[in-house]
């Protein structure tokens, strides 16, 4: 079975890694820790994780233990919607990298589309209960971080929650194409055109949330209300009655159904079992019915926030 991707570059990138979003700083060590030791060569994070220095110092023990090299490793971490103009773009990855006490990163992504007003101490300043945008285009914000790959402060530069309009129209005027998408991406929301116009453009894919995100009902992505009551992907009867046939957890078919059609996966777990069960998928393959079974259950998007809804460039549209 594949372990990696291989990216326009050339280079690869592991098809599983490490998510750490909601994972607290004091819940993250042991998290990246048992990771490792597990075999997992990817960890992603981002600034508004509020965990990356926790990160940093957990990588420089593992590099200093001899566990693992930097080359061996491939971190990916996340541009904040606050710092889009090109000038902002370099010097907060120079800020991220001191706080992950690294050179550089093996993937940069633009975190979303949607540049937000830069207030000291508030990540998501609000008005009227909506964001306050800011102006910046996204051909701006791509120069910038053309710049920091051409400065070596990353190995690749991506995108993150980009629809396939706003993506078609950054390709027309980059210089550097996107190296990788990372999308919420699963089961019940399968993604096929947005990752085939991923495939046209040479961009691999990520999916974030790949087993539904059954820990989302408690976060409220800035705007205090909680989540809506949705279907949990992990309890679907199809799923379940894989789980059965494959001797396999449910969360091992979903992530083993995404990484069958070329996309690397980022679950999130701070559980050392689940950690280590969740890396437990190369063993086996799912077979053609039971991925058109997959790949036909009912369509819900899980993340989604009242508070961007008035931004000037929002948008519903997935493709």
């Amino acid at each position: 079975m594949a372990t990696h991707l291989t990216l326009s570059t050339g280079c690869k990138m592991p098809i599983i890694g490490l998510g750490t979003f909601q994972s607290k700083p004091e819940e993250i060590k042991l998290a990246v820790q048992s990771a490792i030791e597990t075999g997992y060569r990817l960890i992603d994070t981002a600034y508004v994780y509020g965990n990356e220095q926790v990160i940093g110092e957990t990588l420089q023990e593992a590099f200093k233990s001899g566990k693992v090299k930097r080359e061996d490793m491939f971190i990916t971490t996340k541009l904040h919607g606050q710092f889009m103009h090109k000038e902002d773009v370099m010097p907060m990855l120079k800020k991220q990298l001191a706080t992950l006490k690294l050179d550089y990163v093996d993937l940069y992504l633009i975190h979303g589309p949607l540049p937000i007003k830069k207030v000291d101490g508030n990540l998501f300043p609000l008005e009227n209960g909506f964001v306050v945008p800011d102006n910046v285009e996204h051909s701006e914000t791509w120069k910038g971080m053309e710049e920091c790959y051409k400065a070596g402060l990353t190995k690749h530069i991506g995108l993150s929650n980009f629809n396939g309009k706003m993506i078609e129209k950054l390709c027309k005027t980059a210089v550097v194409k996107p190296h990788n998408l990372q999308s919420e991406c699963h089961a019940y929301w399968p993604q096929f055109e947005l990752h085939e116009l991923c495939k046209r453009h040479g961009i691999s894919f990520t999916a974030y949330g790949p087993i539904g995100s059954p820990g989302l009902s408690n976060f409220s992505f800035g705007d205090g209300k909680p989540r809506e009551e949705t279907k949990v992907l992990l309890k679907d009867d199809a799923v379940l009655k894989m789980a059965e046939k494959y001797h396999k957890s449910p969360a091992q078919i979903l992530l083993r159904w995404l990484m069958q059609r070329d996309i690397c996966v980022i679950p999130k777990s701070i559980n050392p079992k689940r950690i280590k069960e969740n890396f437990d998928v190369f063993d086996f393959k799912l077979d053609a019915n039971d991925c058109k079974t997959l790949s036909n259950l009912p369509k819900m998007k899980i993340f989604s926030s009242s508070v961007f809804k008035n931004h000037p460039q929002y948008s519903t549209e997935p493709y």
